[in-house]
Parts: structure tokens; C-alpha cells; sequence
């Protein structure tokens, strides 16, 4: 940070948000940028839910899962393009200027997707909204962290990550708000397109970054908005830091807007940093927490649960848990350290994913059989596969939803008991779809899962796996990112770290129901957990312990050694440390 002190001590909590209490503008920089953080999450966590209406609108939608896996991961392709040229735009322009177009982009995309008349459109608002999603999650961490006091900056930029969070909860809560609401899915989508007007008229009335107004000679405006940030004592050696370190950078590098990507390669520190930066980054999405945020409403029907709603209340649970994860972070980010975390979050992980794959390991090999009994009485839709094996055939649950892509219509005494293989649930007799038939007895229709005694246990696991995840890997991947890298380095290579996070967030997306096709559920979160298994050991080996270290000090622990094995330590001596350079 630049200047001051900066206190480690466990009350550092409550006098960062008491300092920051005091000074209302300094919350109104943060919130409003903030909200850029809010629309990610909204925009990323919405269509677990939002999936579940649209197939029953496109029957392309329903019968090609490459196609529900386009709809949910065009918008993480656009979150690549946009993280890769936010750098660009923000170095550029501004940050302000990039959270304003980061609002465009999303209103456009919610006005696509709500409008949409086909997939190809839907898809289209998707990639809108994914350009906005990967701006917004640089820009909005970056602008808080320049504009807001050392002491209190690390709580702040913190509250991005609650937002993040926050807004895949209210993604959950507006689902479930719409599931009764004529239009439903467009009501979903297009509700994002209100908070991204309301940060867009927000952010004209406040400032550019006060550091990007420094490096771009426009001294006397910085320094005024640096007045109203930080309190009458400590502004002048803040202003002092900030022209120090950019005539370092000048100094350094001969320019400083211009960066030598291959000095940067050539760094030992910043290579070093980037291993540890970006391996954080691709292990938060390999460890597979997009296919809870994105799919959860799916993998609640994959553990048995029939309904829509329930299992979009169900999900709605998840994400809170996922927020009030984010609250932890905060907490004891600054109490036990990143790496602690870290190591106590990916083992809570692991064990998560291996009680998930156990539990659907169960519920594949103990589905309930089909009965030709059963399926009889509706013989107007009994599905072809099932009729053409013959008698003799033994069929449960799993074989007529995966071998023959038929529904599973549940004994109407017990879901457990034998039931009903029928015809794919696009058909109509005198006007009712297979669904509506089933349902009109009393029945639950499976399309996606089985019913399972237990199914209850795979939301245990799913919970258990949010609340490991959320405080270690969910944030800390991020902070360390903004406390790693050499202050002249530290945009290109939070770029870089970004990029691979949506990259990897891409490839996870677009393969997770497509595995979970091929291999079973079972088997695609057991793959999970092993590399979960090895995104522990990269993390006791190449990440560094950034806690209370001034940047200077990071700089010389990676220049010394790539290996940090030893982290569970306490520091020696004083809670404070007084620093003379700049480390945002």
C-alpha cells in the first residue's frame, strides 16, 4: 500500500470498516464500483435456473446438452475477450471509463436475452453479457483498490468478492421469484439490466482513479480526490508514495505506460509470481466450483429431486452459503493467513467431492427398476427402446434416461418402487405432454436424475463443498493476485492471472454435463476431487505467505526461493508495519 501503517493485528477487521464508517465517500467508491462485482455474480449464477425454463421453451435446447453448455459458457467466452482487453481499455481510458462500458455491455445483453426468439440470440446476449462479466471483474477490485486508504484497502477490496457472491445469491432469490411468472426465464435475465443502469448513473457522478489521473499527468486532480479519501494527517506522505513510485517505474523502465513483456518473462520474481498467480487462478475453476454455481439446479435433479422450484430453493441455499463464505474470508483473511486458508479449504474440498462421488456412485447403481406393469398403463407413451427390448430386458431408472433419453415416471405409492419408462416428454396426446400425463396421477417425472433415499446427502455435500470452497479458494485466489506482483507489473500480470481464470472457468462450463454424459456424475466429481489433491500440493509448495508483508518484502522472499513449504508459523515481532514505497 502506499504509506502509512498498516496494522495486522486481530482487531484490523473492525477498524477498517470503523475508518471507512467515518468517511461516507470512501463506502460510496467502493459500493458503487462494487456493484460491477454484484453483476458478475448475478450474471453468472442466473442461468442455473434460468436453464431448467429454457429447455421447456426450446426443444433444440432440451435434446442437445452442447447446446445448454453453449447458453452457460458463451458468456464466460465473452468474460475471456473482456478481462483480455479491460487491461487495455483500463490503462487507456480509465477505470471508470471501463465500468461504464462494462454497464453498456451488460444492459445490451440483458435486453438481447430477455427478447430472444431463438437460442442463436439467446447466445448472442450470453457473449454481451460475458464482455461486461470479464471487464467487471478486473476493473471493479482495481478501482476500489486505487481509490481506497491503505489501512482499510485489503477489507475493501475483500467486499468485491462478498459482492461477487451476494449477487449469485440474488440471481438464486429472483429465479425462485419467477419460476410461477408468465415469461419466466426472460424475467430472469433481463431483471440484470437494472442494477447495470444503476451503477452506470452512479459512476458518472464519481471520479476517475485517483492513480490513473497521477500517471497520466493530471496531478492536481488526483491529489484533490486523494483529499477527500484519506483523512487531514496521512495525505501529504500518500501523495509523496504515489509520485515516488511512479518516477521508480519511469526510472526502471523508461516510460511508465509502456511494459516490456520481455523484461516481465525474464524477471525471476514476477515469473515466479505468475507461477504461483496463475496456478491459483486455473486451480479455483479445475477444482470445479462453476459446475455448483452454474448447474446446481441440475445436479440437485441428478441426486433425485423432480421439481424446478425445489430444486431451485435448494440452490438458493447453496448461494448463500456460498456468501456468507465470502464474510468468513474477510474475517480471517488477516488473522491466520492466505496460505492457511487455502490448505484448510482444498482439504475440505476434497473430502466434499469424495462424499459426492460416493453418494451418486449409490444413487446410479440403486436406481429403481422400470416395470412393464407400470409402463402399460400408459401405453400411448411408452418409450420405443423400452418396448423393442422385450420383456426379458432388466431396465432400471438410469438405463431409460441415459441409454434411451426417455423420462421415468415414479410408482405413484412410493418413488422408490418400480415405475414407468416413458416416451420423451416433447410428444402430445389429446393435447397433454408425457409430463402433464405422469403428474396427473400423482406421479414425479425424472428427466435428469433418479429417485434415491439418497439424494439428501448429496446436498450435504454440496453445502459441505460451498462452505470449504467460498473462504479459501473462492477469495484468496484473488487478493493474492493483488499483492504478488511488482507494482510496475501488477496490471499486465493481473490480466494474465484473470484470463487463465475465464479460460480455465470456460472449459469446465462447457464440459461438465458432456462428462457427466460419458463418464456419470460419479466419476466426472471423483476428477475433481484428485485435482483438488493436487492443487493442495502446488499450493504448499509455490505460494508464497503474503500476509502483513510489505511488497518489498514479497519481492525478496520469491527472489530467494520458489519454495514456501514452511507456512503454519507465527511471525516474530511487531503487528505493525511502516512501509516508505507503494505495493497497489
Amino acid at each position: 500500500m502506499e504509506g502509512g501503517v498498516h496494522p495486522t493485528d486481530p482487531s484490523a477487521f473492525r477498524d477498517c470498516f470503523s475508518l471507512a464508517w467515518r468517511n461516507p465517500y470512501v463506502l460510496r467508491l467502493a459500493f458503487s464500483a462494487g456493484i460491477g462485482g454484484l453483476l458478475f455474480g448475478y450474471d453468472t449464477g442466473v442461468i442455473s435456473g434460468a436453464l431448467l425454463y429454457i429447455r421447456d421453451d426450446f426443444e433444440s435446447v432440451d435434446k442437445k446438452t452442447v447446446l445448454q453448455e453453449s447458453i452457460v459458457s458463451m458468456a464466460v467466452a465473452g468474460a475471456i475477450i473482456g478481462a483480455a482487453f479491460g487491461g487495455w481499455i483500463n490503462d487507456r481510458y480509465g477505470r471508470r471509463f471501463a465500468l461504464l462500458f462494462a454497464d453498456f455491455l451488460f444492459f445490451v445483453g440483458a435486453v438481447l436475452m430477455s427478447a430472444a426468439p431463438n437460442p442463436s440470440v439467446l447466445i448472442l446476449g450470453r457473449i454481451f453479457v460475458g464482455f461486461g462479466v470479464g471487464m467487471a471483474s478486473m476493473t471493479a477490485p482495481l478501482y476500489i483498490s486505487e481509490a481506497s486508504p491503505a489501512k482499510i484497502r485489503g477489507a475493501l477490496v475483500s467486499t468485491n468478492g462478498f459482492l461477487i457472491t451476494g449477487g449469485q445469491f440474488l440471481s438464486y432469490l429472483i429465479n425462485l421469484a419467477f419460476t410461477k411468472v408468465p415469461g419466466t426465464w426472460r424475467w430472469m435475465l433481463g431483471v440484470a439490466g437494472v442494477p447495470a443502469l444503476l451503477q452506470f448513473v452512479l459512476m458518472l457522478a464519481l471520479p476517475e482513479s485517483p492513480r490513473w489521473l497521477y500517471r497520466k499527468g493530471r496531478e492536481d486532480e488526483a491529489i484533490t480526490i486523494l483529499r477527500r479519501i484519506y483523512p487531514a494527517e496521512d495525505v501529504e506522505a500518500e501523495i509523496e508514495a504515489l509520485k515516488d513510485s511512479i518516477e521508480k517505474e519511469v526510472d526502471e523502465t523508461g516510460s511508465s505506460e509502456k511494459i516490456d513483456m520481455i523484461q516481465l518473462l525474464k524477471t525471476k520474481t514476477v515469473r515466479r509470481g505468475l507461477i504461483a498467480g496463475v496456478g491459483l487462478q486455473v486451480f479455483q475453476q479445475f477444482v470445479g466450483i462453476n459446475t455448483v454455481m452454474y448447474y446446481s439446479p441440475t445436479i440437485v435433479q441428478l441426486a433425485g429431486i423432480a421439481s424446478n422450484q425445489t430444486a431451485l430453493l435448494l440452490s438458493l441455499v447453496i448461494a448463500g452459503l456460498n456468501a456468507f463464505g465470502s464474510i468468513v474470508s474477510i474475517y480471517f483473511i488477516d488473522r491466520i493467513g492466505r496460505k492457511k486458508l487455502l490448505v484448510l479449504s482444498l482439504i475440505g474440498v476434497i473430502l466434499s467431492l469424495g462424499l459426492l462421488s460416493a453418494t451418486f456412485q449409490e444413487t446410479t447403481t440403486h436406481s429403481p427398476p422400470v416395470s412393464g406393469l407400470e409402463t402399460a398403463q400408459f401405453s400411448n407413451f411408452t418409450c420405443p427402446a423400452f418396448e423393442s427390448s422385450g420383456p426379458s430386458a432388466n431396465w432400471d431408472c438410469m438405463k431409460c434416461l441415459k441409454g434411451s433419453h426417455c423420462g421415468f415416471c415414479a410408482s405413484s405409492v412410493n418413488k422408490l418402487l418400480p415405475g414407468a419408462c416413458l416416451i420423451d416428454n416433447s410428444v402430445k396426446i389429446s393435447g397433454k405432454t408425457v409430463k402433464e400425463t405422469c403428474q396427473g396421477e400423482g406421479r414425479l417425472w425424472y428427466t435428469r436424475g433418479c429417485p434415491s433415499k439418497m439424494g439428501w446427502l448429496a446436498l450435504v455435500g454440496l453445502a459441505l463443498y460451498i462452505i470449504f470452497f467460498s473462504p479459501g479458494m473462492g477469495t484468496v485466489p484473488w487478493i493474492v493476485n493483488s499483492e504478488i506482483y511488482p507494482l510496475r507489473f501488477r496490471g499486465v500480470c493481473g490480466g494474465i492471472a484473470a484470463t487463465a481464470n475465464w479460460i480455465s472457468n470456460l472449459i469446465v462450463a462447457q464440459s461438465f454435463l458432456s462428462l457427466t454424459e460419458a463418464i456419470g456424475t460419479s466419476w466426472t466429481f471423483a476428477g475433481f476431487g484428485v485435482i483438488s489433491v493436487v492443487a493442495l500440493v502446488f499450493v504448499l509448495v509455490f505460494v508464497p505467505e503474503t500476509k502483513g508483508l510489505p511488497i518489498e518484502d514479497v519481492e525478496k522472499m520469491l527472489e530467494e526461493r520458489a519454495f514456501q513449504l514452511k507456512f503454519w508459523v507465527k511471525r516474530p515481532g511487531k503487528t505493525v508495519v511502516k512501509k516508505k514505497s507503494s505495493d497497489v
